[in-house]
């Protein structure tokens, strides 16, 4: 009986695969629309408040989320307790990051945001190592810590004294940057097992982001009396492709390929940033920075190695 129900789910499901688009082109989808966001937040800091480019972000990421949970039938999440531990989740991993980069962005290059976001891998290791006792360290994960933080201060030319670095908004950008891994700690450590599907507890955590921002930006911000046509664009943009899209495409990867190799996007995120910043935005770009890119990276990628066994 069990047999023949499995074989029986497996045709429709390999047909499926079959007509789903090669999950190498929605790795290289995902790393531009990733990359693309940080000229996208810096576009959009052009006509609104940074909180309210962070708003106009989740309403949109949210609208996206709601429309694939309603094709998919998912309901969103029941219990107090899941929504409570959520809510905490939408601050870390969504209010609180989107607005610190988007504050970020009004001081400093979007190349350098781009940048400052591949640090998140070191602070998980590093957090990772305190807050997760099956976690261990190696010698080379260590390293990688060591080499990691080496290629932000290269990129900062602290050899120089960070001259001609915004020290606020660098500060900001990878406080966004830290938030992500303390987050991804808290949900795995209260949300593991929950029984709850990936696109529902997104879908939901989404719309709690949502909520937060829609009460903390009116205390900060006036209404808008124009709504220019570039930044409108970036806004919807950043929302519906670099927040809603990509998190579906980030969870169908990590579906088919493993979490591994779906999270290497990392490592071609503040490349494609980088390059997006120099062609569209003219920014300038100084030796240090591909430098010290090419080693947090480096580093990052030395982080994840795990012990054979």
């Amino acid at each position: 009986m069990t047999t023949a129900t499995t074989d029986a789910t497996r045709t429709p499901v390999r047909a499926l695969a079959r007509r789903t688009i090669d999950w190498r082109i929605r790795f290289a989808a995902l790393s531009l629309v990733w990359g693309f966001s940080f000229l996208l937040i810096k576009v959009g800091t052009d006509g609104y408040a940074p909180f309210q480019v962070t708003l106009g972000r989740l309403v949109f990421g949210t609208a996206v989320l709601a429309v694939a949970m309603a094709m998919r039938r998912r309901r969103l999440p029941r219990g107090a307790r899941t929504w409570a531990h959520l809510t905490v989740a939408a601050f870390l991993l969504n209010a609180l990051p989107f607005s610190l980069f988007a504050y970020a962005e009004l001081t400093i290059p979007s190349t350098l945001a781009g940048i400052c976001n591949a640090t998140s891998p070191l602070w998980g290791m590093a957090l990772s190592l305190i807050a997760l006792s099956e976690d261990r360290p190696t010698r080379v994960r260590v390293a990688g810590l060591g080499v990691g933080f080496l290629g932000v201060l290269t990129v900062l030319g602290a050899w120089q004294g960070f001259t001609g670095v915004d020290p606020t908004g660098t500060a900001l950008a990878l406080l966004a940057s830290l938030s992500y891994p303390i987050g991804w700690i808290y949900v795995r450590r209260t949300l593991a097992g929950s029984g709850e599907s990936h696109l529902s507890l997104t879908g939901a955590q989404l719309l709690l982001a949502t909520l937060q921002l829609a009460v903390v930006t009116p205390l900060f911000t006036s209404l808008p009396t124009r709504f220019p046509v570039l930044p409108s664009l970036a806004v919807v943009a950043l929302g519906a492709l670099g927040t809603g899209l990509a998190v579906l495409i980030q969870y169908g990867l990590v579906a088919e390929v493993g979490p591994t190799t779906a999270q290497m996007v990392t490592y071609f995120i503040p490349v494609i940033a980088t390059a997006a910043g120099v062609a569209v935005l003219g920014e300038s770009l100084a030796w240090s920075t591909p430098v010290g890119a090419v080693i947090v990276l480096a580093g990052a990628a030395l982080t994840q190695v795990r012990p054979k066994g």
